[in-house]
């Protein structure tokens, strides 16, 4: 009977010679791998605006600054990775590059630093999901815990069916997000531009007085838009060939969709007046005042929730690679090496689900609560990688390399910057605890490995 009902969940097994078949077009590839970061900007502003209606309306008028900021930061790190896909076409993941180029201890604190982002990822992506739904549907959110981990389970099951099939489930919802929410800035800015919505203005103070340190707060919350944006380089073997092309193109594709919801969403959030409200999302909020409430308001908030549920997936496809990779240096089990039936990584896959699943659980499914924690992994993985660039290139001087190691020197001193700027804006808000486990699952990975010194057969 299990078997069963793992041929009915799962699928039928894959011969190892259909590898290549469970390759992803660039189509695909964009909406597994970008899901996360696209994703993000169903929040992204409204974490800035939280920060700063702290210090009233003076505070809020500094939210498109803010988000310009980061649209800069962006497109550093964005052109910063293609480097990486360039120079490594099998897979340039933090770990790989900061181990093949730091040294082995700079690699394990990337890998680990990932592992944790990817769990995070999941848990903030499918809470943030819930709570778009329970903005339409208020009655449903005593039962948010219950549905984000039945999400997770959902998720679970089409990734367990193997990549193409999985590329088949996420694509619509991925492309249904970036139409509506294109179409929610579009039909906003025109009705701003003839006149059809006016925003008045309200002259309020708030609690806190506006500082550079509440102003970087603001910053660092923001940057949860740049989460997921790494997930392509760590992917590139998934792509069809040419591999780091396709990578590459995606990659760009990914950054500039990301920007322009981002900013577009930002623009309407402040020229609409939009304010946070405790139940209800900022992007509803938005939909609400320029759709009131019809078809429309539905579409964008069936979309955001679709695409926030199923951001998760970047992790799926993310998570048990490294993990794999991790495996196969004896830094983890050796059991999560191999592929299942459906020719995935099955026991990171559910590894994975696992720890997300009692995040959820233990933080009462409140995006708000899990994002301190979300961002400082991300940055971690993207400053070793892009320092782990800057000795490449300096190593090897190939033709170019001076070019090649200004970038990634820029995008390591940037994101080292933004960083220290999130440990110091919320290391009390919850960022302490990521700091303390990265170590504390480094010297795991290290016992493990001496564990397989001592008792590997000779």
């Amino acid at each position: 009977m299990p078997s069963v009902l793992k041929r009915l969940l799962v699928g039928r097994p894959l011969k190892t010679a259909q590898t290549s078949e469970e390759r992803l077009t660039k189509r695909a590839a964009l909406a597994i791998f970008s899901s996360d970061a696209l994703s993000s900007t169903a929040y992204a502003t409204e974490e800035i605006l939280l920060v700063l209606v702290l210090a009233g309306s003076a505070g809020l008028s500094l939210a498109l600054p803010v988000a310009a900021a980061i649209a800069v930061l962006l497109t550093i790190i964005v052109i910063s990775y293609g480097q990486t896909i360039r120079a490594y076409p099998s897979g340039g993941g933090a770990y790989i590059v900061a181990r093949e180029n730091l040294g082995r201890a700079w690699g394990l604190i990337a890998g680990a630093s990932l592992l944790i982002d990817y769990i995070l990822t999941v848990a903030v992506s499918v809470s943030a999901g819930i709570a778009a739904i329970t903005s339409a549907f208020p009655n449903l959110y005593p039962e948010r815990v219950l549905l984000g981990v039945l999400v997770i389970a959902l998720i679970t099951v089409g990734n367990l069916r193997g990549l193409r099939e999985s590329g088949r489930l996420f694509t619509i919802p991925a492309y249904l997000f970036i139409g509506s929410v294109g179409l929610m800035i579009a039909a906003g800015l025109w009705e701003v531009a003839t006149g059809g919505v006016q925003y008045v203005p309200s002259e309020f103070s708030g609690s806190q007085a506006l500082t550079v340190f509440l102003i970087l707060h603001a910053f660092a919350s923001g940057c949860a838009a740049l989460t997921g944006i790494e997930a392509i380089s760590n992917g590139v073997q998934a792509f069809q060939k040419p591999e780091a092309k396709n990578a590459k193109i995606t990659l760009y594709v990914m950054g500039g969709i990301l920007a322009a919801l981002f900013i577009g969403t930002t623009v309407l959030a402040r020229t609409l007046g939009i304010v946070p409200a405790a139940n209800e999302t900022v992007v509803s909020l938005i939909a609400h005042r320029l759709f009131d409430g019809g078809i429309l308001y539905y579409l964008v908030q069936g979309s955001t929730a679709l695409i926030l549920l199923l951001a998760a997936n970047t992790s799926y496809a993310g998570f048990p690679r490294l993990a794999s990779i991790l495996a196969r240096d004896k830094y983890l089990p050796i059991q999560l090496v191999s592929v299942g039936d459906r020719l995935v990584y099955s026991n990171g896959i559910l590894l994975l689900a696992l720890f997300s699943s009692l995040l959820i659980a233990g933080f009462n499914g409140d995006t708000h609560r899990l994002i301190p924690l979300y961002a400082i992994g991300v940055f971690f993985g993207f400053t070793l990688s892009q320092f782990g660039m800057v000795a490449k290139w300096f190593r090897e001087k190939e033709k170019g390399w001076q070019g090649h190691m200004t970038m990634n020197l820029v995008g390591g001193l940037v994101t080292a910057a933004v960083l220290a700027i999130l440990t110091m804006t919320k290391f009390w808000h919850g960022a302490w605890a990521v700091i303390v486990v990265i170590p504390l699952l480094v010297a795991m990975m290290v016992g493990i490995r001496r564990h397989y010194s001592i008792f590997a057969p000779r």
